[in-house]
């Protein structure tokens, strides 16, 4: 179930998907059950700043949900750098978790993938709201890494070049000026 040699697959949700920022071997879509993807994570490092959380997306439990991604598999050589810089990069309250990840047909296979992942108890979690007030707080947070209604743009635009629509994602990009993505 698991990458040979050292190697690792990393599960992306969110902005991974389309800027990964590290070295890979290899980009398949793939999903994970049993988790739907939640706008429920702050973010005070890279589309808010602290005093004005942006909010990106984390993995929630859910029974019967599905997330759809993108896997990327990093060779054994890399795999200690691309982690140390993914740690990094996901240092705003988010840790790793081994996760099941499942390729789309023809090759139907199962792989153990490293995803990063926000937990309830974690300072920067905001949590369920109301799809108007994340709408609100999306519109209006920027940081250093962008405008967060641009990320929340490109991942419905990304989910939909997968040939994936999520209700969560898609309700809230309708209720953004669209712009151009920054990334």
């Amino acid at each position: 179930m698991a990458a040979g040699n050292g190697e690792v697959w990393i599960f992306g949700y969110g902005s991974l998907m389309w800027r990964p920022g590290f070295a890979h071997r290899e980009r398949r879509p793939g999903f994970v059950a049993g988790f739907a993807r939640r706008f429920w994570q702050g973010s005070t490092d890279h589309r808010g700043v602290p005093g004005a959380p942006g909010r990106v997306v984390t993995l929630v439990p859910e029974r019967d949900a599905v997330c759809w991604g993108v896997a990327f598999r990093v060779d054994s050589r890399h795999r200690a750098s691309v982690l140390a810089r993914l740690d990094q990069r996901e240092r705003g309250g988010f840790t790793r978790a081994w996760l099941e990840l499942c390729f789309r047909a023809p090759a139907r296979r199962r792989v153990r993938a490293l995803a990063y992942v926000a937990e309830t108890a974690n300072p920067n979690y905001l949590g369920e709201a109301p799809l108007e007030a994340i709408a609100e707080q999306v519109r209006c947070s920027r940081g250093p890494s962008g405008s967060n209604a641009d990320y929340a743009l490109r991942l419905a635009r990304t989910l939909r070049a997968l040939g994936v629509r999520e209700r969560h994602v898609e309700a809230l990009a309708e209720r953004l000026p669209q712009s151009s993505p920054e990334g």
